[in-house]
């Protein structure tokens, strides 16, 4: 029998065994799907992928339940209540603790309404494969719909990743084997590498820090990555929107309504994934993102110019690689 369909056959018997003890949790689930339907927050098209999704969805790490152990109920019940809300696009990763277990537990039953991303570390080809092999185990799932190279700092993962050996053979195969839709491109260390990363192979989707504060580094991702992803209709995702929430710190910005406007009012900048604390958080968050109306020039200036005296702690994470 071939690589290529025992892998296949395995996962998808796997996620049909995980499906199973989901099921257990039926009247639940039942509960949330009868809900009266909430107001819907404003959709976009998610450039080339054709996928139309609200701007909002949830981060599955940082300052979250979904990231840290020993806190499952409260990791499920918010994952619950985002599905109340009307979030469909739900990312996490191979390397974000138990967020893809965690989503594991609720997601499957609503596996055909949501946008299901997850990610890699990995550059090259075989620890990539092994990696989607975990994140679809986990997620009790048989496909993702965008799986993406995670966090790319530097040329020489460049070379590695679209080498002959690299992780873009595992792109490939796992897009000709059905087991992901989309593929993208993450980073939030250096602009450049993104931008080489798009010219080079055609990503469907990028995952960058978009904020106000970001506009002060000395390489800023806004000018130097969405010309390209404009040029080759890539999705764009932002994150690092209220930057852990330093950005509302004394003298910066008011909270997630100047936050996630600006972002959302980045020409190119089709949505954003931000994580919650609690509940009360992401009610918060989805109000915000349901009233959202585009920004003007002068208005995102303004931003622009609260944030000027705490920029740089606003980009501590330029410094993750």
């Amino acid at each position: 029998m071939s690589e290529k369909k025992t892998r296949r056959e395995f996962l998808i018997t796997s996620a049909a065994v995980a499906g199973g003890i989901v099921g257990c949790k039926s009247l639940q689930q039942n509960t949330i799907s009868n809900a009266a339907p909430p107001a819907k927050m404003p959709e976009q098209v998610l450039g080339k992928t054709g996928e139309k999704l609200p701007i909002f969805g949830l981060g599955g790490a940082g300052q979250t339940p979904l990231s840290k152990n020993g806190v499952e109920r409260e990791a499920v019940e918010q994952i619950e209540k985002a599905l109340q809300l009307g979030i469909r696009y739900f990312d996490t990763a191979a390397s974000y603790g138990p967020s893809e277990d965690y989503m594991g537990k609720v997601l499957p039953p609503h596996r055909k309404k949501i946008f299901l991303a997850s990610k890699t570390a990995a550059r090259d080809r075989d620890g990539a494969w092994r990696e989607l092999e975990t994140s679809l185990k986990r997620l009790n799932v048989d496909y993702l719909d965008l799986w993406q190279l995670h966090h790319v700092s530097f040329s020489e993962e460049l070379d590695t990743i679209f080498s002959n050996s690299g992780a873009v053979k595992a792109i490939e195969e796992a897009k000709q084997q059905k087991l992901i839709r989309f593929s993208g491109i993450t980073g939030h260390h250096e602009p450049d590498i993104i931008a080489e990363g798009l010219r080079r192979y055609p990503f469907d989707h990028t995952l960058i820090p978009v904020n106000a504060a970001d506009k002060y580094h000395p390489r800023p991702f806004l000018p130097v990555v969405l010309p390209v992803a404009r040029e080759k209709n890539v999705g764009v995702t932002a994150m690092k929107v209220p930057a852990y929430g330093r950005l509302f710190k004394p003298g910066g910005l008011s909270g997630m309504n100047q936050a996630l406007g600006y972002s959302l009012s980045q020409p190119g900048v089709h949505c954003c994934i931000v994580a919650a604390e609690n509940i009360k958080q992401l009610e918060e968050n989805v109000n915000v993102a349901r009233s959202f109306q585009r920004l003007d020039d002068k208005e995102l200036a303004a931003i622009e110019k609260q944030v000027a005296g705490i920029w740089e702690d606003g980009n501590f994470f330029r410094a993750w690689t």
